[in-house]
């Protein structure tokens, strides 16, 4: 008696074991072991990231104003430059250096934010070595420079422009890495059409119209400043 319920407590075992995790992720035999369920709603997630990024924009708006001969467009860029800055060193930090960020039971609000964005990629729930990359390098690298760029505004240092435009274009390829990859492999990491097109499509859309904006800008402002001395060295002859 003792050998058959112990057999059959070995093979409910193998069964448990080789079934896909009870998740809310596409494919849904992803394997997720140990995974908790989101505890704050959507609401709660976006309205706080929404508010910060409010908060953040606001502030940095008020103390630019205080600097002089300071555009409208300048002061637009600095709280660009501040949001997205923190963005990536903060959230996407927070990814980068969580692998098992699924796990958390503490209802910590940067695990919660990539349990619910996986909803509409998986990738990140599953760890996807392009993912990782693309977002290790945004973190690591694109975070702090961007920080540096608000500071080159403010001061009015004469790399600005090529700062602004390297990051641009760097946000652009991390961008078109992103999709592409996601292209290849498939296209099908959202639970469903409204978070592939509310969290894939829309919240990752503003880092490729801001950035190309920027680019070309940038790409005007330095044309205009080489051929301003040309003109001038050509006066000198």
């Amino acid at each position: 008696m003792c050998s058959e319920l112990e057999s059959l407590w070995n093979t409910q075992r193998r069964r448990m074991e080789g079934a896909p995790q009870s998740h809310p992720y596409v494919p849904k035999d992803l394997k997720l072991p140990g995974y908790v369920p989101v505890v704050l709603s959507q609401s709660t997630i976006v309205g706080v990231y929404g508010l910060s990024s409010l908060l953040v924009v606001s502030v940095i708006w008020i103390i630019s104003g205080r600097f002089p001969k300071t555009s409208k467009i300048d002061r637009l860029l600095m709280c660009w430059w501040a949001f997205t800055g923190l963005t990536h060193a903060i959230l996407e930090g927070y990814f980068v250096f969580s692998p098992e960020f699924y796990k958390d039971k503490t209802a910590c609000y940067l695990a919660e934010v990539w349990k619910e964005y996986s909803k509409g990629d998986s990738r990140y729930a599953a760890r996807d070595a392009g993912v990782i990359a693309v977002e290790g390098i945004t973190a690591v690298l694109e975070g702090p420079a961007s920080l540096l760029a608000l500071y080159t505004i403010a001061t009015k240092r004469s790399y600005s422009y090529i700062l602004q435009l390297t990051i641009s274009l760097g946000q652009l390829y991390g961008t078109a890495v992103y999709f592409i990859t996601s292209y290849l492999d498939g296209d099908n990491f959202a639970a469903s059409a409204y978070y592939y097109y509310a969290y894939y499509v829309f919240a990752n859309a503003f880092w490729v119209v801001i950035p190309s904006l920027i680019v070309i800008r940038c790409w005007k402002k330095i044309c205009a400043a080489f051929q301003v001395q040309g003109q001038q060295k050509t006066k000198v002859r």
